[in-house]
């Protein structure tokens, strides 16, 4: 049954239309989306790219850590969200995907030494980063890995600090016991984990692929 046929996924569509639609991007996120195409390099949403801008925002972001830079969409979300000060570091184990990045970072005028990008895998790169020293930790790269990122990630933050995984909700069956891949059973895992995680205020965001995420309250360590 399609959209056409079944009113849910109707109104579904049509409420996707308005959140991406309400948030409006400027010519050079969109020159980024099409490189993002060329490349094979989803990008997030609109609706999930404001709502990174908006958690930037909230917790006065001044270092934030990205996994998965592609071509630069959720970086500039990111940027526009955190102070006039503040450092994005991203990682991303594709130098062409950096290169693309840099060039979109450039063209909305920030400066190199307000972006620092590094090449390799992120789960090693995430263990040489300062302990307690981030804002905000941003993941959409490897959903297998999303347990380390989740396990690493929260330990960079300060208290107050946000961690976000995006593409939580890319199949709708993640409740559903019965699938067994390892893609499902990592977002299980750490959705699992997230939720029972004493330190973090956590919340699911119907946005896009889905945002999972989760604020520190308390001690990280």
């Amino acid at each position: 049954m399609t959209s056409e046929t079944d009113p849910t996924a109707a109104l579904a569509d049509a409420v996707s239309g308005f959140v991406d639609g309400f948030a409006a991007e400027d010519d050079v996120i969109t020159g980024a989306r099409g490189r993002a195409r060329e490349l094979g390099c989803p990008a997030v949403s609109p609706a999930t790219g404001a709502a990174l801008g908006l958690l930037a925002t909230t917790v006065q972001a001044r270092s934030v850590v990205e996994i998965g830079t592609g071509t630069g969409v959720s970086g500039l979300h990111l940027l526009r969200g955190m102070t006039a000060d503040g450092v994005l570091t991203t990682i991303d184990w594709e130098p062409e995907f950096h290169r693309a990045a840099r060039r979109v970072f450039t063209s909305a005028g920030y400066p190199s030494g307000r972006v620092r990008t590094i090449t390799g895998r992120a789960l090693d790169v995430l263990s040489r980063l300062t302990a307690g020293g981030y804002d905000l930790v941003f993941a959409d790269a490897t959903l297998v890995e999303y347990r380390g990122y989740f396990d690493q990630g929260v330990q960079l933050l300060r208290p107050g600090g946000v961690i976000v995984l995006h593409n939580v909700l890319a199949d709708v069956h993640i409740g559903e016991d019965g699938r067994r891949d390892p893609e499902l059973l990592a977002l299980r895992d750490v959705a699992r984990t997230m939720r029972d995680d004493d330190r973090l205020r956590p919340a699911v965001l119907p946005l896009g692929g889905g945002l999972l995420a989760a604020a520190v309250v308390g001690p990280a360590t």
